[in-house]
């Protein structure tokens, strides 16, 4: 796994599997944000599995799909929300983690 950090409450990497869950616990991460939609490409697991195995290890996950194409000021106040409610340090990850670094910068942005 390819985990770049942020800072101490969040990190990103590019699509994680299942079976990368148990490393994010271990590695101490207590939510996950998943910004890639199901199906963008045909081998990627789609976000349930990764859910579920999240909850079965008590890791909190939201789901807040971005396109490649860009951001909407929907996700970015989803993201806003969720870095205010879930537990940190929080794990974000899309296919090259650009979307999930881009994501939290703008959702630290002043309205």
């Amino acid at each position: 796994m390819d985990i770049r950090k942020i800072n101490d409450d969040y990190s990103v990497s590019p699509q994680i599997e299942a079976e990368d869950v148990d490393i994010v616990s271990l590695l101490g991460f207590r939510s996950i944000v998943c910004h890639r939609p199901d199906h963008e490409h045909a081998d990627q697991p789609e976000f349930s599995t990764i859910a579920a195995r999240a909850a079965q290890l008590g890791i909190e996950v939201r789901h807040i799909p971005v396109v490649p194409a860009g951001l909407t000021h929907e996700a970015v106040d989803s993201m806003a929300q969720a870095l205010r409610e879930l537990p940190g340090p929080v794990l974000g990850y899309c296919r090259s983690g650009a979307r999930s670094t881009k994501i939290y910068e703008q959702a630290l942005q002043p309205l």
